[in-house]
């Protein structure tokens, strides 16, 4: 490793304090973030095997005073994992803490160390006959100990809530190298201030989530997807109340899809099997998870008709078989695909009320028309409010073109949502992208109290700087 003085020192006494190969060479990977809007820098990359060597880290960093960077999976959307200017931090990579500790099936309880990829995660669950429903396009990489820290969504939120609503309990070490066992398999336990509440959608801020204690699941006995078209948002809305009214809180997914995502699919990836002909404006992605002796095929049906008769939806396609479930879930699954090959001018993560996304998206084409002839693919989680709202180049020209009109796209998008009573950072956290539009958003009460927090428990600022809070 080619260091400048300060940080060989920094690097020597890592190794003479812990061991000698927890440092590696910094790759190009740990310096950028999926979308390209960051470069990182590191002094120092660390991997750590355990809780006790990440606390000696911190605690030495804490000592020198160095910035500390968690680093997961790296797939994040907004920025945290990677820190542009500023002294050069250390890295702390939980790559090598991949450990499924234990799994308690009778308590449905799963405790995975950090670094564990979301899907293995899923597949220890299934294993033991359970359900672990955090469920993200990025599962094959993304860790677990990321998740949390972002308080990730994905497309199960409807039914069984966020990250922080799948977490009982953590293992995590704070800023001055101490390590909090809060490891608990309890459901009820009301001693004082919730610490896991805090570290969960911290972003690395407060402390390095080490391991988790995890919520599992009966898995459904029976599972039912469907497509169908709606004739508008209102109409996607009043089919959800529709389903649930019917099924009840057995609706595990509802997507709604813009004809301009299924146009992107096929320009770029058409191999991707559309089940429709002829896509209208709107459509919605449905599944359902019902126990044992229901039919979900049935129920889907019976959803249909209810909604026929009610003038919501124009066509339909209900899975008959796990290819046809999948087809189907490819199409969900390639938008984003799709997106990042035609390139957005800006995108965004945000989140509104329930009932008023249909006027959100009215007002929003008319604001995005009149900054220019852009195409708006609004697509996303319907049924937690949560819509990926993305702004691209007219058909033909590139992203680059409009380089200098991204910052007033994103400001126009986020004064309608902040003016909609919604939140400009739904799913994906506000990283090193958001500080801004946290401050320009955000409760100042709120933010007094995070910067207290802050102050508190990390009173030199080392951990993740210039994260979730400017600084």
């Amino acid at each position: 490793m080619n260091l400048n003085p300060a940080d060989a020192r920094f690097a020597a006494l890592i190794q003479s304090t812990i061991r000698d190969d927890v440092l590696r060479p910094v790759e190009e990977r740990y310096l950028e973030e999926p979308r390209g809007r960051f470069s990182g820098q590191i002094g120092v990359l660390a991997v750590p095997d355990s809780a006790e060597e990440v606390s000696a880290l911190v605690r030495l960093a804490s000592e020198e005073r160095v910035p500390v960077v968690p680093y997961g999976g790296g797939t994040g959307l907004v920025g945290g994992q990677v820190m542009s200017d500023g002294p050069l931090p250390l890295l702390v990579s939980l790559e090598r803490m991949t450990a499924i500790r234990s799994v308690f099936p009778t308590e449905n309880i799963l405790i995975a160390e950090a670094g564990a990829i979301l899907q293995d995660v899923q597949t220890a669950a299934e294993n033991a006959d359970r359900l672990f429903p955090l469920s993200l396009a990025a599962q094959g990489s993304c860790r677990i100990g990321g998740n949390l820290s972002t308080n990730a969504g994905g497309v199960n939120v409807l039914r069984y809530g966020n990250a922080r609503d799948l977490c009982l309990g953590l293992e995590a070490v704070l800023p001055n190298g101490e390590i909090w066992h809060g490891l608990s398999r309890l459901r009820k336990d009301n001693t004082g201030y919730d610490l896991r509440d805090l570290l969960i959608g911290a972003e690395g801020s407060l402390g390095i989530i080490t391991a988790a204690s995890l919520k599992l699941f009966p898995k459904p006995a029976a599972q039912g997807t469907a497509m169908f078209q709606v004739a508008s948002p209102e109409a996607a809305i009043d089919l959800l109340a529709l389903a649930r009214d019917q099924v009840g809180e057995t609706v595990s997914t509802f997507e709604l899809i813009h004809r301009q995502g299924l146009d992107f699919l096929t320009d770029v990836l058409p191999d991707v099997r559309q089940p429709f002909n002829t896509a209208t404006e709107w459509s919605v992605l449905i599944e359902l998870g019902l126990a044992k002796g229901q039919s979900s095929s049935a129920a889907l049906e019976e959803i249909y008709i209810r909604a026929e008769e009610r003038g919501l939806v124009q066509d339909g396609v209900i899975a008959q078989s796990e290819a046809q479930r999948a087809d189907l879930w490819a199409v969900r699954e390639h938008i984003p695909e799709a997106n990042r090959l035609i390139g957005s001018v800006s995108s965004h993560d945000i989140s509104i009320p329930i009932s008023r996304i249909p006027d959100f998206i009215r007002k929003g084409g008319q604001v995005i028309a009149g900054l220019g002839p852009f195409r708006i693919n609004c697509f996303g989680h319907l049924g937690d409010g949560n819509l990926h709202y993305n702004v691209f180049p007219p058909k033909g020209q590139s992203r680059s073109e409009f380089d200098t009109e991204r910052g007033a796209i994103k400001q126009a998008v986020h004064d309608l949502v902040d003016a909609f009573d919604g939140s400009v950072s739904a799913e994906h956290g506000v990283g090193r992208l958001k500080t801004d539009d946290l401050e320009r958003y955000g409760d100042p009460v709120k933010l007094g109290a995070m910067r207290a927090i802050k102050a508190a428990l990390d009173p030199q600022g080392i951990m993740n700087p210039g994260a979730v809070l400017k600084g």
